[in-house]
């Protein structure tokens, strides 16, 4: 991911990721400025990488044929903004001005409902396995753009899935390195929920 990313403001688009439309969002509410991004990790089956899994998700077709665990959560309607493949792909699914369905029950410094403020970040992993270069590359190039389209992320405000729903959720999990993505970010990460 050498090249810098961009995104267009108007559509909330970014222009070097694949597009797939999910119909799991919605409008953010009147007066919410995005003010945090959340990191998720995500593996359909669990474990397992390099399915089509992952988008069916995110657009309402997984098949509950395809894994014993699918028929556990064909029912949900979730989405993220992106996910950043294991190679560095990332494939976009909700425009990041629209609010995507990521983060459920959640707490960032005082305030509830994260979607509301919040871009989810998913990880093409698990809490067990280390992630690649090749997604730290994209994620901070990602987080670069996004801090540049958007001035109301502060760069202190990055935070894992884990922090603002502590208990219910682990992820982006042990080996997520904080430490590589802030000192490229130029900022002491995670941001405290």
């Amino acid at each position: 991911m050498g090249t810098q990313l961009k995104i267009c403001f108007e559509s909330g688009l970014l222009d070097e990721a694949s597009i797939i439309h999910s119909p799991n969002h919605d409008e953010r509410p009147a007066g919410s400025t995005l003010s945090l991004i959340v990191i998720h990790n995500i593996s359909l089956p669990p474990n397992k990488f390099g399915s089509d899994h992952i988008n069916q998700l995110f657009t309402n077709g997984l098949c509950i044929d395809d894994d014993p665990f699918f028929a556990e959560i064909s029912h949900l309607r979730v989405s993220s903004h992106v996910l950043i493949r294991r190679d560095g792909e990332i494939i976009q699914y909700v425009p990041f001005h629209k609010r995507a369905w990521h983060a459920g029950v959640s707490c960032f410094r005082g305030r509830e409902v994260c979607n509301d403020f919040s871009i989810g970040i998913e990880l093409e992993g698990t809490d067990n396995t280390p992630f690649r270069n090749s997604q730290y590359e994209a994620l901070v190039s990602l987080v670069k753009a996004l801090q540049e389209t958007y001035p109301s992320l502060g760069k202190d405000q990055i935070t894992g899935h884990e922090h603002i729903a502590p208990g219910r959720k682990t992820d982006p999990g042990p080996h997520f390195d904080w430490q590589r993505v802030g000192k490229s970010l130029s900022v002491c990460l995670p941001a405290s929920a």
